[in-house]
């Protein structure tokens, strides 16, 4: 069972993303971006991925760096290698969930490891805070039967990434941040209804069919994101399938609350901080 909200969050407004490229070329769809870090701290970049060309991802995303920060790739279609410079490897399929913490730096590689078929899924920037953003790096791939998934009445599948939902805790419990990561299945008509702490920044993405948000039933379609109202009566949010259903991730997270300093792969707090971070990937450092 779900817990019961009295109040849902309205939609405040619809973002549509940027077509863009990254890492040796792959096309992606940016949904969150730079100029929204502040509104939807402690979260930095949401990147969807979805293509059966193998033209758009083949290249992968050979060796790059990261500091101060999470980044959660989650593969809805298609197999991904990851490779770094503290000797982890995994590979990441259908249905799974890598989680890595850069902290003070990792170097790392993702690359396709198939030639053909769809290759679909979404990578999450999530902010670490100043006390712990050089701290020891970390990696953890989550295989999709290690996942809880939640039933519930109304025929609602819900696949608990982190956080909690109806009683089940999710795969990743994170302090700080406690990030809140589900991806919905909801027939036709279903509803579904998530608790979510006031002060929680929060938004669902779309990625099939269209999904109707709050009292209001605002509509947001395949390949749009919902930003979530953050007001102190509101204690949680209400979603419910359109016609032909819909499939979603519903994200939510404690601010931070702190300065973000951003270069590239580096997410420190301050400018200075991300010049040495700069430098120490320069010097070998990482």
């Amino acid at each position: 069972m779900t817990t019961t909200v009295f109040a849902s969050r309205e939609i405040e407004r619809i973002v549509n993303g940027m077509p863009t490229s990254d890492g040796a070329g792959v096309k992606l769809l940016r949904v969150l971006t730079q100029d929204l870090q502040q509104r939807l701290d402690p979260f930095l970049m949401l990147d969807y991925f979805h293509s059966d060309d193998p033209q758009d991802y083949l290249a992968g995303f050979p060796d790059h760096p990261h500091r101060g920060f999470e980044t959660v790739t989650y593969m809805l279609n298609g197999r991904m290698r990851h490779r770094d410079n503290a000797g982890n490897e995994g590979l990441l399929t259908a249905g799974g969930v890598q989680w890595m913490t850069a902290g003070r730096g990792i170097v790392h590689s993702e690359l396709p490891e198939q030639e053909a078929g769809l290759m679909q899924g979404f990578q999450l920037w999530v902010n670490l805070p100043g006390k712990h953003k050089l701290t020891t790096p970390g990696y953890r791939d989550i295989p999709a039967g290690d996942i809880p998934v939640l039933l519930t009445e109304q025929g609602v599948t819900v696949k608990v990434i982190a956080g909690q939902s109806g009683g089940v805790a999710g795969a990743v419990q994170k302090d700080d941040t406690e990030p809140l990561y589900l991806d919905l299945h909801l027939p036709a008509q279903a509803e579904f209804e998530q608790a979510m702490p006031a002060g929680f920044n929060g938004f669902v993405y779309a990625y099939e069919g269209i999904a109707l948000l709050g009292g209001r039933a605002q509509a947001v379609r395949a390949r749009q994101m919902g930003v979530l109202e953050t007001r102190a009566e509101r204690d949680g949010v209400r979603i419910k399938g359109g016609e032909a259903g819909a499939k979603l991730l519903l994200i939510a997270g404690k601010p931070l609350r702190e300065p973000i300093a951003q270069w590239g792969p580096f997410v420190m707090n301050t400018r200075e901080e991300v010049m040495q971070a700069v430098e120490d990937f320069r010097t070998g450092a990482f």
